[in-house]
């Protein structure tokens, strides 16, 4: 694996915040949707990725032996769990993809994609 830098996260960002651009700018919707498909796949997706970073962070920081053991970091380690285990009840943002296509199937068939009424 390649070493990880802050400039590689930022590329990282950077792409999310042109997908954003992406988004607003009213594009195909069956693309739209298979572009964000990957970021809420329910094993692999960012609200899963997320909560599993923050964890290793808090365990990392628990465990370094140059951190402090004081209760305001005993505070800041369990917000980073709690923030974890928030991002990670998003895993379920797939089933909204599923039900969107599950949308346009029904309504093609009958009348012309749904999307394009």
């Amino acid at each position: 694996m390649p070493a990880l830098t802050p400039d590689t996260i930022r590329t990282l960002t950077e792409t999310l915040a042109d997908l954003t651009d992406y988004l607003r700018e009213n594009p195909d919707l069956d693309e739209a949707l298979a572009l964000v498909e990957p970021l809420l796949d329910e094993y692999t997706g960012l609200p899963v990725q997320f909560a599993d970073t923050l964890r290793a962070l808090a365990r990392a920081i628990q465990e370094h032996p140059g951190a402090p053991r004081t209760t305001q970091v005993d505070l800041l380690v369990t917000e980073l769990r709690t923030a974890a285990w928030e991002q990670a009840d998003q895993h379920t943002l797939h089933y909204v993809l599923d039900d969107l296509r599950d949308l346009d199937g029904s309504a093609s068939t009958a009348e012309g994609c749904c999307w394009c009424r």
